[in-house]
């Protein structure tokens, strides 16, 4: 702060006059540091990084006996940007001081400009508790755009991550830069309609250039994933991080909870939001881990997974995590064809070429009815799915080339390229007894008028009642063919499509939950016989109910699945030509 600001700011017209003993202190104070200390360039060129600390500290005291807010922000200011030219000294002791400080006072100033709540900046110019700031976007997110929301990282609840904060620390303040999803590009489609919520790590520099002696100081937004580290003079200094306040931010403001047991029964608005959503912005280098939900789910089931494959350093730096939502009323096949759609279309927007990395090596992580989808995305068809519904062949039948072609999606399909692991958790690969109960007898009643994919093939059985099983006509026909329904063991298509196992080269693992006292043993919900697949390259039965992604000792073996998931796809790739 000049000492003009500060004259200006004791006036007596500002304050009242029993203030005037600490106003003359203070103006004493700013006179004698606006002697070594102007805004721009060559503020500090004379001064060695020892007195620049020195005198930053200085304006911590001002800034922490200041009497006004505007007086405060000044002096945090000047203490950040002071601190911040002090860290390119070659003096360890003084480094590690400086780092420390320029932290403090930039959190001090963001805290004061903030009063408790989130302020929106953008990139440029800006006004910041009355002082001049110019913001400046390091590496920040295409997805956020050039205007954001910032709190700090550590004013975020963790609660819905089970308490657990992933964190590092290190320079400057982390934040959660929160923005709207954009809307003019096709990529928008797949961020949550919730918003984006990003980490960031912000710190407080004096201008640079030839001109900085007339430019405001600048409030730095850097991106600690893509730039983890802040090079001033000859040091590199390790910014501070916290990767699960943003995810945590999401989570707080999701309907998706209520939505997914209304989807289950036929409501429309999960069906709106389906689709492929991206917690991070697309790398086409890293490898996509997709996550595929159970019947009356939702991407919450995953929140203390995803929570601990983003804290892993190794894990974050190697895969990205994209998340399923659809509407799960439908029949198991149905479903299988719905999300394939869905990731065709992510990877239309994504990679129109299809020649990216992250096409390869893709894992599959299903819970319950997901885990059998991800099965079935990665099996071949065969003739005695068609065979257990129909008793003519599909070009025997009359129908109308819309209704054919669902038919033929839903019926015929072939592993989906580019997955090798497939992670099935509390999966009933041999259907539930508890379709049988009650539950899906609610569900036949609820949802089947709701779900589009049946409507055509109504028509296909109202014109075709020779070419369809017997059993299968009346399940249609009454619409008692559903997500549960089909989920039952005796159902004749999941008889036949059970059957059907991952394709050569697909390596795939399997972790169940059992509950004391349940009988037969399982989960509640799903039996052990259902759940444990042979084949499976590793196997692991934890003490759970059917929320088998939540517990512990799951989450840590998926960690060191794809660990070794990711060892062996680094080595493939490098023995490739």
């Amino acid at each position: 702060m000049r000492a003009d600001r500060a004259k200006h700011a004791c006036t007596p017209r500002r304050l009242p006059a029993g203030r005037a003993l600490v106003c003359m202190a203070w103006m004493a104070c700013a006179a004698w540091l606006s002697g070594c200390v102007s805004t721009g360039a060559g503020r500090s060129s004379h001064l060695s990084t020892e007195a620049l600390l020195e005198k930053a500290q200085g304006w911590q005291a001002v800034a922490i006996r200041g009497q006004s807010e505007r007086i405060q922000a000044d002096a945090w200011l000047q203490c950040a940007t002071l601190a911040h030219d002090a860290m390119g000294t070659d003096k360890a002791a003084t480094e590690t001081a400086a780092g420390l400080l320029a932290t403090q006072c930039s959190r001090a100033f963001f805290d004061l400009v903030a009063q408790g709540g989130p302020i929106g900046v953008a990139k440029g110019q800006s006004l910041l508790g009355g002082v001049a700031i110019r913001v400046e976007f390091r590496g920040m997110p295409d997805s956020l755009g050039s205007s954001v929301y910032l709190e700090p990282a550590d004013q975020v609840s963790m609660d819905p991550l089970g308490g657990v904060r992933h964190h590092r620390a290190g320079f400057g303040v982390p934040l959660v830069a929160f923005a709207l999803p954009c809307s003019d590009r096709p990529i928008c489609r797949h961020y949550p309609p919730e918003g984006v919520f990003r980490p960031t790590t912000m710190w407080l520099e004096g201008p640079s250039g030839t001109d900085a002696h007339k430019d405001p100081p600048v409030l730095v937004l850097q991106n600690p994933e893509l730039q983890p580290e802040h090079v001033t003079g000859a040091n590199h200094y390790a910014l501070a991080e916290d990767v699960s306040a943003p995810f945590a931010q999401l989570l707080e403001r999701t309907r998706l909870k209520r939505l997914a047991w209304w989807g289950m029964i036929g409501g429309a608005e999960v069906g709106k939001r389906a689709g492929l959503f991206l917690l991070d912005d697309y790398d086409p280098h890293k490898t996509p881990i997709i996550m595929i939900h159970g019947v009356a789910g939702s991407p919450l089931i995953w929140s203390r997974l995803s929570n601990a494959i983003m804290g892993d350093p190794e894990l974050h730096r190697r895969y990205q995590i994209w998340h399923i939502v659809y509407q799960s009323n439908a029949p198991l096949l149905v479903e299988r064809y719905r999300v394939q759609h869905y990731i065709d279309e992510a990877w239309r927007v994504l990679d129109p070429d299809g020649h990216a990395p992250a096409r390869q090596g893709v894992v599959l992580i299903g819970h319950s009815m997901g885990g059998v989808i991800a099965r079935l995305l990665c099996a071949q068809s065969t003739p005695e799915v068609w065979s257990a519904a129909f008793l003519q062949p599909m070009d025997s039948l009359h129908a109308n080339a819309n209704d054919l072609a669902t038919l033929k999606n839903v019926f015929q399909f072939q592993p989906y390229p580019g997955v090798d692991e497939i992670i099935f958790m509390a999966a009933p690969q041999r259907g539930s007894p508890a379709a049988d109960g009650l539950l899906g007898r609610l569900v036949g009643l609820l949802a089947w008028r709701h779900i589009e994919e049946m409507a055509g093939l109504m028509r296909i059985v109202a014109a075709n009642p020779k070419a369809i099983q017997p059993a299968i006509r009346a399940m249609i026909q009454t619409g008692h063919i559903t997500s549960i329904t089909s989920l039952q063991p005796d159902e004749p298509v999941s008889l036949a499509d059970e059957k059907l196992m991952p394709a050569a080269g697909v390596r795939y693992d399997t972790i169940a939950g059992v509950l004391p006292g349940v009988k037969p043993p399982g989960d509640g919900y799903v039996p052990l016989s259902s759940a444990l697949l042979p084949g499976s390259t590793t196997t692991l039965v934890v003490r759970s109910d059917h929320k088998v992604p939540d517990r512990p000792g799951a989450i840590a073996d998926v960690l060191k699945i794809l660990h070794e998931h990711g060892a062996s796809h680094a080595m493939a790739s490098n023995a490739m030509p």
